[in-house]
């Protein structure tokens, strides 16, 4: 059974710095492109980061040029390093990932159980 699992959250000042890692496990044959979501109290989940098996990179427009995403393919492990944090960053951060397991002809999009970062001003 494939498996997301978080790690890295927790309570940083403003302007501080998280790095988040979220590793894909189980038997896998190919993992496809990896991300990042959050959502924020009272607010819809929405898309922070993704990054393809080609690691082409997306962002959205609020963390450009403060959060950087990268992968280890070898690992099936996506990372992101989120720098220059403001309060409005709190909020719970989900791995995402489309893969296709061992056993299946088709890829599916999977989600981690999530992990909170809080900003504190």
């Amino acid at each position: 059974q494939v498996q997301l699992l978080e790690s890295g959250g927790g309570l940083v000042q403003a302007g501080g710095s998280l790095r988040l890692s979220c590793a894909a496990s189980g038997s896998i044959v190919k993992v496809n492109y990896m991300g990042w979501y959050r959502q924020a109290p009272g607010k819809q989940r929405e898309l922070v980061a993704t990054i393809t098996g080609g690691s082409s990179t997306n962002y959205a427009d609020s963390v450009k040029g403060r959060f950087t995403i990268s992968r280890d393919n070898a690992k099936n492990t996506v990372y992101m390093q989120m720098n220059s944090l403001e309060p409005e960053d709190t909020a719970v951060y989900y791995c995402n990932a489309n893969l296709r397991p061992s056993g299946s002809l088709i890829p599916y999009t999977y989600w981690g159980q999530g992990t909170q970062v809080t900003v504190s001003s």
